[in-house]
Parts: structure tokens; sequence; C-alpha cells
């Protein structure tokens, strides 16, 4: 099955491009909100002193704070009003996710349509709400915890770093909503691809320098390089993976014809949950280090210290921690967004069934079978990707942009969007035929 990018690259036609109007102003505008978001990384947040700030995050820069800088595209490190990104809406989001499979109210409203997802959508924005006050009141207190970095610190610098970041926040997510309605692509996505790539050519430039300055080796260079193509065409091969059951329609008889019985295919992706395991499991190694980074170490407790050195990249319990937790939010979110049952339910419905199994009950027993063997090889995937290049990032010093999940989350956002771009180029086409054989009933001759 040849993948969206190689149909596109197959039946791309620059004339049908370049009448596709309707495609070429969606690009423009998703690159106009783009470019919004890049400008306010840029923006410094009021009440900091960059330069004794500059000196504190360049000292832990080495650890989590570098990985939370890298998901708000650089903007944690000059503290800008977007520091703390779009996070807290991709955490709200996929806890209330968790909770439509736990709570019956959120899962009768899942149910109802478009109705109960704008319901389910209002909630996240709540969620979102108290989840940016909160990380944005533990930066204050960090912040003002660091010394001089905060001019003149109190509840007043409080308030207006909470309204700040908060408003940052909420804007990012308005705009995601819009390039989502109005652009190209999935907009929490490419807001989080935008802050990757611009990052790229600086950890580029850094690494080199490291191979000049003989920190690193040549040949540790030319096998990064290596393996980043490496990792890249092993992203795309698994994402582009399925296990297809087959579906059997039985024959059925329409007035006096009959009609052959119908096979058609239930394909079950090998990574279901997309980049959403270690996204999750990124934000919730962060909450808690990302305060702490700033606090004084001379007057922090023994245990907190303990616990930021052991969280720390590299380590034995973070390795352990961040493990973990991929392979159970693999599982956890694959099983929340996709119910065998109910798919054993709509095949019944529809008089198809797998052969070799009745059509109800156990016919969901298979597909969860099927579904938990290919999603343990997922997450198996997932541990590869992100695990083998935190090894190489602490191990070389690498920078993060380098790391496995960037990789997954730039390839993912790359195909999805390249998907998009073939559909509409497709439509646009079906238009074009339409308009040409007069099907339209306005366009129809007199």
């Amino acid at each position: 099955m040849a993948s969206a990018a190689e149909q596109l690259a197959s039946n791309l036609n620059f004339a049908a491009f370049a009448k596709a109007d309707d495609l070429k102003k969606r690009i423009w505008f998703t690159l106009g909100a783009l470019l919004v978001y890049r400008l306010g990384t840029y923006i410094p947040m009021p009440g900091i002193n960059p330069q004794a700030f500059a000196q504190a995050f360049q000292q832990q820069s080495g650890g989590v704070l570098g990985m939370f800088n890298m998901f708000a595209g650089g903007a944690v490190e000059r503290m800008a009003i977007f520091a703390l990104g779009i996070m807290p809406y991709i955490s709200a989001s996929i806890i209330m996710q968790l909770m439509t499979s736990v709570v019956p109210t959120l899962e009768a409203l899942k149910k109802e349509g478009e109705q109960g997802r704008k319901i389910i959508n209002q909630y996240t924005r709540y969620g979102t709400v108290l989840l940016a006050i909160v990380q944005a009141y533990g930066i204050a207190i960090g912040l003002e915890s660091g010394g001089a970095i905060v001019t003149d610190p109190g509840w007043f610098f409080r308030v207006s770093t909470v309204l700040t970041l908060l408003g940052g926040t909420m804007f990012l997510m308005w705009l995601g909503e819009q390039i989502t309605s109005r652009g190209i692509g999935n907009g929490i996505s490419l807001i989080i691809f935008a802050g990757i790539v611009a990052g790229l050519p600086s950890a580029i430039g850094s690494t080199l320098e490291l191979g000049r300055t003989g920190a690193i080796s040549t040949a540790l260079i030319l096998g990064i390089i290596i393996l980043i193509v490496v990792m890249i065409a092993f992203i795309v091969f698994f994402e582009r993976a399925q296990r297809r059951l087959l579906i059997q329609y039985p024959k059925r008889q329409v007035g006096n014809r009959m009609f052959q019985g119908d096979t058609s295919h239930l394909p079950l992706k090998l990574n279901t949950a997309g980049v959403i395991p270690p996204i999750f499991a990124s934000s919730l190694l962060l909450l808690p280090a990302t305060v702490a980074g700033f606090a004084d170490q001379t007057t922090m407790p023994q245990w907190a210290a303990t616990l930021i050195g052991a969280l720390g990249h590299g380590q034995p319990i973070y390795m352990a921690l961040y493990a973990f937790m991929i392979a159970f939010f693999a599982f956890f979110y694959t099983a929340i967004v996709f119910n065998p049952k109910e798919t054993a339910d709509q095949l019944k419905k529809h008089s198809g069934f797998i052969p070799g199994y009745r059509p109800g009950e156990r016919t969901a027993e298979y597909i969860d079978y099927v579904l938990t063997r290919v999603t343990a090889v997922g997450a198996l995937y997932l541990l590869v990707v992100c695990l083998v290049p935190e090894f190489m990032i602490s191990a070389a010093g690498l920078p993060f942009y380098l790391g496995g999940t960037s990789l997954l989350i730039v390839v993912n956002v790359t195909l999805d969007t390249v998907a998009q771009v073939q559909g509409h180029l497709i439509a646009h086409q079906y238009e074009g035929l339409i308009k040409k054989s007069k099907l339209r009933g306005g366009k129809r001759g007199r």
C-alpha cells in the first residue's frame, strides 16, 4: 500500500495545484499562523532579569528544562510569553480522553456525536486553564527562588506571571484550533512541529561545533547522521504498518437480483496511540522538575535534590519511568480509542463477519486478542525509537532536538500533513471533473 507521500509524488500535478485556490489559501493561513507563534516565542515576560535567567537556564539546560524548552519552541530559554507552550492543552486533552472511559457521564457525551464532542472540548479548555494556572504559579515561585532572576518578587509578579503564561497558552490553543479548521493539518501538532524544526539548525550547529572542538569524534557525528536516517526510515515503516483482518459479507438479494458477497479488511495500526505515549510520558516527568530546576540549590531539601538527580537524562530511574509510562500509555490509549466490542457489534449490525469466528462476543475476543499483540509490538517500537537516542544524548551530550521523541513527532506530523494535502488535491480534481461533466444542477445548460 502506497503512503500518502508516495501517492502525492505520483499524482502531483503542478497545474492542478496552481488551480487549487482553497488549498493555497489554507497553506498560506497555516504559514502565517505559525509565523505568529514563532514571533511570540521571542516576546519576553515582564519582571525577569534576562542575564540572570540566561545563566540559571544554562546550568539546567542539560536536564528536564532542556526537553521542556524543546516542546515550547525555545520559549523557555528566553522566558517568553509562550514559555508554557501548548503542553497544558495536550495534557488536558489526554486526561479528558482517559476520563471518558471511566466517567459514565462523559462516556455518554462521547456517544452523542458532534454536540457531545463540543461539550467535551469545552471541558478540555477548562482543564487547560486549570493546568496552566498551576504550572504558571509553580514557575513564578521557582523563578523567585532563583535569586536575582526576578527584579521585583512578590504577589504582583506572581499574578502577572500567571496571567501572562496563561494567556500565552490559551492563545496557542485558539491558534491551533484555527489552523485545524481554516488551515492544513492538525494545528496543535503543527505548533509543536514548528517549535522542534525551528530548533534543529542550532542543534545541528552545536553538534558540529562539538566535533570541531574535539569534544566528540568525527566518526561519532557520522554515526549520529546514519542513526537519524535509519530512525526516520524505521519510524515511517512502522507508522504505515497495519494488521488487516479479513471481513466477509454474505450474499444478499435486492428485489429480483442476487448480489455476490463482498470482502473487505479491518485495519489495525501497529501504533494506534501515535505520539501520545512519549509526549504524555515526557510531560508527566517534566511537571515535578519544572519548578525545581529554577530553585536555589543551597536551600533545596535533600530529598528534592535527590529526586532531581534521579530524573536526569540517562539516569536509570528516569529511563525506567520513561519506558514504563510509554508502554502503559500505548496500551491504555489504544484501549480508549479502539473498542473491540463496539467494532464487533458494528460488523454484526451490517452482517459482516471474520471467517472462522462467530459474530458478536467471539469476534470481539478475537479482535481484542489481535489488537493486544499488535499493540505490544507497537509499544516495543516506541521504546526503541524513544530510548535509543536518549542513551546517545546522555552519553555524548547531544541536544534534545536530536532525540527520538522529536523525530517521532516531526515524521508523524509530516505524514499527516502530506496526507491532508493529498486529500485536498484529490477533492479539487473531483470538483473539476464534476464541473466539466455538468453534473451540478446550477451548471446544466438551459
